[in-house]
């Protein structure tokens, strides 16, 4: 479990195909305190770190992981959010995340509000956004302040957007969602009670 508070933001050092799999290689702060078989958050994808060394870390991507996120995109150079996984008894400064990526989303939208940035995001229609909701975006924990059917946008203000890769999103860039676990919930019983 996660909380979508972004701890680091991590670069891609290299990648190695190997089959069907992709190996990551990711350069940031964190790496040097990560274990071996340890759970991290990359963009909002668990994935589990399977070599580390000084100041990097690698971990594998499965077709399943690549078909489901953004993963397959990224190039040497491309910045990753990560965080480490949540701590019993600690503070929940975000909202619950599982670090499953439910879908990939795609950047239609950028407004400089002098002081704050609004981002707005098309998904496929069988996610639904609540207003004031709870959404990951690439990991990071963010309140919907627009829901429509098959997009709504989320407003990051400048510590954000100065500490996640948000400052390298532009229109058409494609991001990790994971919608909110409870309103999935929710929407599953629902539709078996009504089918």
């Amino acid at each position: 479990m996660f909380t979508g508070i972004i701890e680091e933001v991590g670069q891609v050092l290299a990648i190695d195909h190997d089959a069907g799999n992709i190996h990551f290689t990711i350069g940031s702060l964190l790496s040097s305190g990560f274990k071996i078989d340890q759970s991290v958050a990359h963009n909002g994808c668990c994935l589990t770190v399977v070599a580390q060394q000084a100041n990097q870390h690698t971990v594998t991507a499965i077709q399943e992981t690549l078909n489901k996120t953004n993963l397959g995109s990224w190039v040497v150079g491309t910045k990753v959010n990560l965080e480490r996984c949540m701590q019993l008894g600690g503070r929940l400064d975000g909202h619950m995340v599982q670090g499953h990526v439910d879908c990939i989303g795609t950047c239609t939208d950028v407004q400089d509000e002098n002081g704050s940035w609004r981002f707005t995001f098309a998904h496929p229609q069988d996610f639904v956004t609540v207003e004031k909701g709870s959404i990951t975006v690439n990991g990071t924990s963010l309140t919907v302040v627009d829901s429509q059917k098959g997009s709504f946008s989320v407003c990051i203000i400048p510590y954000t957007y100065e500490h996640t890769n948000f400052h390298d999103l532009t229109v058409g860039a494609e991001v990790n969602l994971e919608f909110d676990i409870i309103g999935k919930y929710v929407a599953r019983y629902l539709s078996l009670q009504h089918p």
